[in-house]
Parts: structure tokens; sequence; C-alpha cells
């Protein structure tokens, strides 16, 4: 169903409301990346029972698999039938217009991600075109995230570990951050302090000194991408220096996949999926129910 401008507007300003709020208050939101409708379940019916806000990311990938304005009405759907507070977000988006198109559906975040389909991306090619969606995004009131260079790492699980030292030479400095800040507006801006993409067999190691730095430099939103594999303390201890969103996707499809192997194992003459699925959505609940706790957000869902 189609969003009016005043519903669009409206959503966003809550939104907004949240960012704020989590400030204040030292929590951080979750931002939950979702494959299909069982995911989505999983992550409404977590944050129904911790009465929590909660975003819900769709990728490139994961809007070519279920649609724009498909996620878009599950999303209202779900928020709506549980009483919950959710938004939407696009995650890791490569153009101009595809935030655009977003911004156009109703999605009250927005994250463009030059770079990451195009690791060469120069620095004045990524300012630019954040600009144009951050000016395109004021019609709709759309908080848009954005982030000078590649950021590390893929959304998956991965076997191999990774090289920290070399991890280290994408980090972010409060410098860099308050420049990129400063040439385009942005709503939120996405810190690498250790916090790579995926899922690895070591935990990851977050800088939080350098988190710190970040915060006193800039004055908007702090994301951290690639929450995945993460100790939980550092959850706690970023929500409390001032980090607004926290990306979770590797542990919720390790999960989800793990679960539903050994579900298949233990039922080999089971073919309906309905039979089959509460399992792996209570597995795949319980991951973003440890994370809410983490994050602090708990308890602060506003309807």
């Amino acid at each position: 169903m189609e969003q009016t401008i005043r519903r669009m507007r409206e959503n966003s300003a809550r939104a907004r409301s949240l960012m704020a709020r989590s400030r204040r208050e030292h929590f951080a939101v979750g931002a939950f990346n979702i494959d299909n409708q069982e995911t989505l379940i999983a992550v409404a019916h977590a944050a129904q029972k911790l009465a929590s806000p909660v975003l819900v990311e769709a990728s490139d990938g994961e809007v070519a698999s279920m649609g724009l304005a498909n996620i878009r009405d599950l999303v209202d759907n779900y928020r709506d039938e549980y009483g919950i507070e959710m938004y939407l977000n696009l995650d890791h988006c490569p153009t101009v217009a595809g935030c655009k198109r977003a911004i156009d559906a109703g999605y009250e975040f927005i994250h463009l991600d030059i770079s990451q389909a195009d690791h060469d991306a120069s620095l004045d090619e990524i300012i630019e075109g954040t600009r144009e969606v951050v000016v395109y995004a004021l019609f709709t009131g759309a908080q848009v995230e954005s982030e000078p260079h590649y950021f590390a790492g893929s959304s998956t699980v991965h076997s191999e570990d990774f090289d920290y030292e070399e991890i280290k030479k994408t980090f972010s400095t409060p410098q860099t951050a308050r420049s990129f800040v400063d040439a385009t507006g942005i709503d939120t801006f996405a810190a690498a302090v250790g916090n790579l993409h995926g899922r690895y067999p070591a935990p990851k190691i977050l800088d939080l000194e350098l988190l710190a730095g970040i915060r006193e430099a800039i004055d908007c939103q702090i994301s951290l991408h690639g929450g995945s594999g993460t100790p939980l303390h550092y959850f706690e201890e970023a929500a409390r220096i001032g980090v607004s969103k926290v990306n979770v996707n590797s542990d919720l499809r390790f999960a989800f996949r793990t679960t539903l192997e050994r579900v298949l194992a233990e039922n080999p003459s089971e073919y309906s999926v309905p039979r089959l699925m509460p399992v792996v959505c209570d597995a795949v609940q319980a991951v973003v129910e440890e994370k809410i706790v983490a994050l602090g957000s708990a308890g602060k869902a506003v309807r």
C-alpha cells in the first residue's frame, strides 16, 4: 500500500525522536537485516516481548529478493499488528538512485554506501552522492547514513580469521569523521573501530577509546555496522559512549540456517513449512533478544 507524504513525514519524525532519545538515555537501537518473512516475524516478536524499538534492514540483495515496496508493507503490517515501534532502513545501498527509490517508498532510514560496490570510489564521488541523497531526503525527513571509505568484511559466516592489524588501517578517525559529516550533512556516521562485517571464528575487538573520540568530534548520530560476532560488553559500552544504532545480520543468518538444518534432520518426513518454521523463528528471536538486552533498548519503545 502506497504511503501518503504526511504519513512518511510522521514516521520519519518519530524515527528522529527515537534517535534523540537514544542519545539522551544512553541506549542503542538494534538494526536487524531480514532475508525473509520468518526473520521479520522473529524481530517483531522480540520487539514486542521486550518492549524495544527496532530497525528492520534490507540491503541491496534483500531488496532484490523481497521487493522494496513489499518490505515496506510487511514492516507496516507487523508493526501495526503487534503494536510495536519498528522502522525500516535501507542498508548499504550502492547507488543514489536506489536511495531515492527507498525515500519515495517511505523508508525512515537510508544508508548510502557507494564504496561497497566500488572500493575505488573517490572521496569526492562519495561526498557528492551523499549530499545529493541528503538533500532529496529532506522531502520526507528520512535520516541519511554514510561513510567516507570502504567498510571491511562481508555479511556472511566466515571460516577464516581476520587480520586485526590490517583492519586497523580502515579505522575511522575523529578528524576524518568530522570532515565527512561537515561536507555531507548526514544524520548518521557509520564508524569503523574494529566492527567489520560478518561472523568470524575469533571475536571482534572494538577500539572504544577511538569510538569515544569520534563521539566527541561529531554531533550527528553514530552507527556501528558488523555487530555479529561481537562480545556483548562492547554493545553496552558503545551505547554508553553514545552510539545510537548497531547493525546485526550474520548472527541471525547463522541461527536461521543451523536451526533449520537441525529441524529438517529431526523431521525427515515433514514437508509443511509452517510446521518447520516455528523452531527456526524462535532461534532467530533469541539472538535478537540477546542484542536488544545488551544494547539497553528493552523497555524503551514508544507507540
